[in-house]
């Protein structure tokens, strides 16, 4: 109990800090209600929704450079498992969360990852631009990718 509870602490405080260093060191611009990461490669550009569900429900963790959190959360920015994992793998993470522990670059990461989004859609959207931003160029995910996934809620 005693190390459920020091996790969540632990997940809180980075989550604060996250969101603290975002907010102070990156810059977004909105135009038409569509927010856009800055960033240096196009991937906010080319996938605009996906940048904004990033910022909104991933970067707490990720980081908005992609380089997430060490011994905490993995790295998405030249992650290997991104690389490797099939779109409906991906799609099925950030859909249902994960208490699996995982290994990213070879480092091992076991603090649970819960769900992000609630529909295809979105899932499709933050994948895309994870998959494409900070210099990764891993794909694209389509719908079809999706199709079998049950959302469990």
């Amino acid at each position: 109990m005693k190390k459920l509870s020091l996790i969540v602490i632990m997940a809180g405080l980075i989550m604060f800090a996250g969101k603290s260093y975002a907010y102070l060191a990156h810059k977004t611009t909105s135009s038409n209600e569509t927010v856009y990461v800055a960033s240096a490669d196009n991937a906010a550009v080319k996938y605009p929704k996906g940048a904004k569900i990033f910022k909104e429900k991933c970067a707490a963790c990720h980081q908005l450079t992609g380089m997430g959190v060490p011994g905490a959360f993995p790295p998405l920015k030249g992650s290997d498992f991104l690389k490797s994992a099939t779109k409906a793998r991906l799609i099925e993470q950030v859909l249902n969360g994960s208490n699996e522990g995982l290994t990213v670059n070879g480092v091992k990461y076991s603090i649970p990852m819960p769900p992000q989004v609630d529909n295809y859609s979105d899932a499709v959207a933050v994948i895309n631009y994870i998959l494409n931003a900070w210099g990764n160029n891993y794909g694209k995910a389509t719908l079809a990718d999706a199709k079998g996934i049950k959302i469990k809620r």
